[in-house]
């Protein structure tokens, strides 16, 4: 019988692998919601645009990319169940490499975060000190869905608009950009809560209590679909009350199509949410930038 001969792993991960680790696809919600920022300060573009890219670059490649790098770091044992081809757990990123790449990530974005002026790096600061609690110990905010999904719907949704505006106006953004901020970032607890629904064995099995994992597939999908819902139903009387209908009824529109899209997904939450993240998300944020252009002409 010949003996097994192990393939040596490589010493250092490849360029692409890497990249894999990070998970581009992840970065649009932060990018997005700055770009909305942008929009809804009202501010114009010129002699701004290399702020502007530097923001979008920071919020998604540097800030999300970190987060994805430290949270399959920790997750390693989980995503060795769930999902065995990850770079970590297939062996495809050796040794202590996860760690280290995120720990690099960190300290970029920082170095980027530094021409974005105070408000840029202190909104930075917080985001990657977000990110790390998310996933690491002591804090692992991911053990319970509650506080881990809050924590990723305000650094996909909130952050990243407040950030913006803020940068843009040269100061703190107006109670108006802060609360559509915030409600886009409890309704983003939703989009969480779905995205969780691809581990829920692994979570159960790991002892994390993600809302899938506590509550079952049927109450967690409702829950996200009413948390979902609320948050944008209250963008709509906000902007009514300021004097934008037309934005209002578009983004009514939407909504109602949605309830169409969550109607479905709650026949079969787990097979369904997949779909459910590429129709009634992509509604939610348009819905977003729908918000930003009505804050725009309240801040011009």
């Amino acid at each position: 019988m010949t003996d097994f001969v192990p393939v040596p792993r490589l010493a250092k991960p490849s360029p692409i692998v890497v990249l894999e680790l990070l998970k581009p696809i992840t970065w649009f919600p932060p990018m997005w919601a700055f770009a909305c920022g942008v929009v809804s300060s009202g501010q114009s573009l010129q002699q701004r645009w290399p702020t502007v890219i530097a923001g979008v670059v920071l919020a998604g490649p540097m800030v999300c990319a970190t987060s994805q790098a430290v949270n399959d770091w920790f997750d390693r044992h989980v995503d060795a169940i769930n999902e065995p081809d990850r770079p970590i757990p297939s062996g495809r990123i050796p040794g202590r490499w996860g760690l280290y790449i995120a720990l690099i990530w960190t300290a970029l974005s920082l170095e980027i975060a530094t021409v974005l002026g105070a408000w840029g790096f202190s909104a930075a600061v917080f985001g990657l000190a977000l990110a790390w609690a998310y996933s690491a110990p002591p804090f692992r905010l991911k053990q319970n869905g509650w506080w881990g999904n809050s924590a990723v719907g305000l650094c996909y949704e909130g952050l990243p608009w407040f950030t913006a505006a803020a940068i843009m106006a040269g100061g703190a953004p107006s109670w108006r950009n802060v609360s559509v901020a915030l409600l886009y970032s409890v309704g983003a607890h939703g989009i969480m809560t779905l995205n969780d629904f691809k581990s829920i064995d692994g979570d159960r099995q790991m002892g994390i209590r993600s809302l899938p994992a506590q509550l079952g597939p049927e109450r967690a999908a409702k829950l996200a679909c009413l948390t979902m819902a609320l948050a944008q139903v209250a963008v709509i009387l906000l902007l009514s009350v300021w004097g934008r209908p037309l934005h209002a009824a578009l983004i009514a529109t939407s909504l109602v199509v949605q309830f169409a899209l969550m109607r479905k997904l709650l026949q079969r939450p787990r097979d369904l949410a997949p779909w459910y993240n590429g129709t009634g998300v992509t509604l939610y944020v348009l819905g977003m930038l729908i918000a930003a252009f009505a804050l725009a002409n309240l801040e011009g």
